[in-house]
């Protein structure tokens, strides 16, 4: 028994911010029905593969009921509607406009079934002048002006590691679906819930967006003290290649570190404004994290009250983190990051098969 056992979701979505929403709810003990077109998803088709699935595809629709439907077709159309008869909530992922042309638009649907929670997700939302204009996460990164903040050492803007707008609508959309589902325990009715990826992650900029969102000049990450301008907010290079970061500007860091380094003379610099005005101690730093190794650093570091981390790939941070669990099958999951107290350990459900 979950906390949202009982919740029926009809799950029309593919690839990232849907599928993420829908399979919280599904661990969570919500019957999620995955309809999904004669094609299927593609992340079914997106390696690497693990125990007869893609792993992508596995830890995103755990636990669903798969459906393969033609909505092109009347039958495709009938077996929908039969589908939304029993549904708490219709998650879509669709190109604005196409909802409506099948006739499953939020009107259509909610004449039919007033209760229905129905959740859109588009990179740009569905009205407005960029509506109908195609993107994935790196085109919101890059129209929100979020991607031009994620510049390399030259200024040139560079990939990011997390489709983090992908991430944020899933996690809005969970958000307002719940609240959705609470509000019509209070009135009955259902709503219709419109999440634009690009709205969803905005609203992450507040700690730096402050001139910029006063109508004054864009931030450059070389002068933002959590983007790169700040000593005692970087990475630095080690002798072997690979790199540490401090991530911590607290002055109780800084006096730490530097008395320990022999630099108390420094200190001051560690208060100055984030950019030039640090730059003689982030070059002190520089060249001092360049003469040992990571490991030697680390070794070093241990024990001292000072914000800092070695950077791991992907594969040791993953191992490490507590959070890998194996299924029956022999495929791994991250598991959710949500826990309850009292809860029993966390098992993956099965991965849906093609009906």
């Amino acid at each position: 028994m979950g906390k949202l056992t009982g919740i029926r979701v009809v799950d029309l979505s593919q690839f990232l911010p849907g599928p993420m929403l829908t399979v919280m709810m599904a661990d969570q003990g919500a019957c999620v029905v995955k309809v999904e077109p004669p094609a299927g998803d593609p992340a079914r088709a997106q390696g690497p593969f693990e125990a007869g699935h893609s792993v992508w595809f596995r830890n995103l629709n755990r636990g669903k009921q798969a459906v393969t439907l033609d909505l092109k077709s009347e039958a495709g159309k009938a077996a929908l509607w039969a589908l939304l008869a029993e549904a708490d909530v219709l998650v879509e992922g669709f190109r604005p406009g196409v909802m409506a042309r099948l006739g499953f638009d939020y009107a259509s649907v909610a004449a039919r079934h007033p209760g229905i929670v129905y959740c859109s997700i588009s990179a740009f939302g569905q009205t407005g002048p960029m509506a109908d204009h195609p993107a994935h996460d790196m085109g919101v990164w890059a129209e929100s002006g979020l991607l031009a903040l994620n510049d390399g050492a030259d200024g040139t803007p560079v990939v990011p590691g997390v489709p983090a707008s992908d991430m944020t609508a899933g996690l809005t959309g969970l958000a307002a679906v719940l609240m959705a589902l609470i509000g019509r325990t209070q009135n009955g009715r259902g709503d219709y819930i419109d999440i634009a990826m690009l709205d969803t992650l905005l609203p992450w900029s507040a700690h730096i967006a402050g001139l910029a969102l006063a109508g004054g000049p864009a931030p450059r990450s070389a002068e933002q003290r959590s983007l790169g301008g700040a000593a005692f907010y970087n990475v630095y290079a080690c002798a072997d290649g690979r790199h540490i970061v401090l991530c911590g500007r607290e002055l109780k860091f800084a006096r730490t570190l530097l008395t320990d380094l022999d630099r108390l003379d420094l200190l001051p610099l560690a208060e100055a404004e984030a950019g030039p005005a640090q730059a003689p101690l982030r070059a002190f730093l520089a060249a001092t994290f360049a003469q040992k190794t990571q490991a030697e650093w680390t070794a070093w570091f241990h024990g001292r009250d000072v914000a800092f981390a070695p950077v791991r790939d992907l594969r040791d941070g993953l191992a490490r983190s507590g959070l890998i669990v194996t299924d029956t099958d022999g495929g791994h999951h991250i598991r959710p990051a949500i826990r309850f107290a009292g809860e029993a350990d966390w098992v993956p459900a099965p991965t849906p098969a093609r009906d």
